[in-house]
């Protein structure tokens, strides 16, 4: 089992840069794909982007567009989403989440789920 909790600064204008990080617990942490979702108000979560347990492979929703970065560090049991040119359409609350070996884009793939952290994006 593992446990995450997200952080990251929750205010950005747009056209901004904002970096999340996601720390898990346990020894296992290289034994997970990790993904990171997105829900807005009133619509559904959503997938961003996922990355292998060794971080060798990544995928992301055609929405970032490159705008985003999926990344993790295995010694420090920390997965990072960078964000660049934040638009308030990518105001929403940010998760990260873990399955075991491979990445997916599939929301219910997911076992293990963090509290998640807002984001906010100013005009």
């Amino acid at each position: 089992q593992v446990q995450l909790v997200e952080s990251g600064v929750g205010l950005v204008q747009a056209g901004g840069s904002l970096r999340l990080s996601c720390a898990a617990s346990g020894r296992t942490f290289n034994s997970y794909a990790m993904g990171w979702f997105r829900q807005a108000p009133g619509k559904d979560r959503e997938f961003v982007a996922t990355i292998t347990r060794t971080g060798d492979n990544t995928a992301y929703a055609d929405f970032v567009k490159s705008r985003f970065t999926i990344s993790r560090n295995n010694a420090k049991n920390t997965v990072y989403l960078q964000m660049n040119s934040l638009t308030p359409e990518d105001a929403a609350v940010y998760y990260c989440a873990a399955r075991l070996y491979s990445l997916s884009r599939i929301e219910s793939a997911y076992a293990y789920w963090g509290q998640g952290t807002q984001v906010d994006v100013s005009t």
